[in-house]
């Protein structure tokens, strides 16, 4: 059986609210033909990373929603995603197979937070 393979949307925030140029861009995620965003909550006293049912583009339209948000940075080649909500919370994956994609705060540890972005077409 092979993992699910996916593709995220991603669209910066046009509100200025919760900027931190420190920390990179404000975007929002989603996965790629849902209208299922990434987001941000606390779960058993743990910011855990979650799936809504709501439009990448309602949210670009609408007032920054925090929990919707992320701040996008570059790091050599590749990208890293922090929680606005939760900072220096960041979405990790695991090296193992069939894990959940997860938010953490061990960089470089257990936990890949460095991501390949390709654009699409």
């Amino acid at each position: 059986m092979t993992t699910p393979q996916f593709t995220l949307d991603l669209i910066a925030c046009r509100n200025t609210e919760f900027r931190d140029e420190e920390k990179g861009n404000l975007v929002y995620l989603a996965i790629s033909g849902k209208k299922l965003c990434l987001y941000c909550t606390e779960t058993e006293g743990k910011p855990t990373l979650q799936l809504k049912e709501v439009s990448i583009m309602d949210l670009y339209k609408s007032t920054a929603q925090k929990p919707f948000l992320f701040f996008h940075s570059v790091e050599g080649s590749t990208s890293v995603f922090q929680s606005v909500s939760y900072l220096d919370w960041f979405i990790a994956t695991s090296s193992k197979a069939r894990q959940p994609v997860i938010l953490t705060q061990g960089r470089g540890l257990t936990h890949n937070t460095n991501f390949y972005l390709s654009p699409q077409n």
